[in-house]
């Protein structure tokens, strides 16, 4: 079944970023994020196959990130303030050194005022993948530089960069980080 998160439509109520940041921290039992129009979107839970797959590509991730020493990666629990006012979290992040050591370590406390330069979002089988889709175009209009939406259902993996279409892979097993993650190897086999 197809469900989309809970949207709620705040036009007579503009938070600010430090209010939001507290509404998040006042209710920590909820996911929320943020879109540019001020729309509020309390995100569901995943379950326990999503979860793990999810984990999966985190571990694949910060291993490569701690070995590669370029950067920092982050998991589906951080909260990006983007350039356009959006408040984003994807499945999986990562964010080269100089550009995170850039912002004041209040930014790094709070929901970073940043656009990762890597997202993966996992979709999940309850998620519908047309809103997925613009997340990940979101992403690329704020900067990110590459990100890889990763359809389990449909087993097709969606490839966006800065400046190019979208490419659209059939059940890869490998995916390549390229010039942004240099030598970061997905392996997908655990994830389908």
């Amino acid at each position: 079944m197809v469900m989309s998160p809970l949207t709620l439509n705040l036009d007579a109520v503009h938070l600010t970023n430090e209010q939001f940041y507290q509404l998040c921290q006042n209710n920590r039992e909820l996911k929320f994020e943020r879109t540019v129009n001020g729309e509020l979107i309390v995100m569901a839970p995943t379950g326990g196959e999503t979860g793990n797959r999810n984990f999966k590509l985190i571990q694949q991730l910060a291993n490569w990130a701690d070995s590669d020493g370029t950067g920092i990666g982050f998991d589906s629990s951080t909260c990006f303030n983007l350039p356009n006012g959006a408040d984003r979290s994807p499945d999986a992040a990562w964010i080269p050194l100089e550009k995170w050591n850039s912002l004041t370590p209040e930014e790094q406390k709070k929901f970073p005022p940043i656009c990762p330069d890597f997202v993966i979002e996992l979709r999940s089988p309850s998620d519908a993948l047309k809103p997925l889709q613009e997340k990940m175009q979101e992403y690329i209009d704020n900067g990110t530089r590459l990100g890889w939406l990763i359809n389990r259902k449909d087993r097709q993996v969606e490839i966006y960069r800065q400046g190019q279409p979208k490419e659209v892979l059939e059940s890869p097993m490998t995916l390549f980080g390229e010039d942004v993650l240099f030598n970061f190897i997905l392996n997908l086999e655990s994830i389908w």
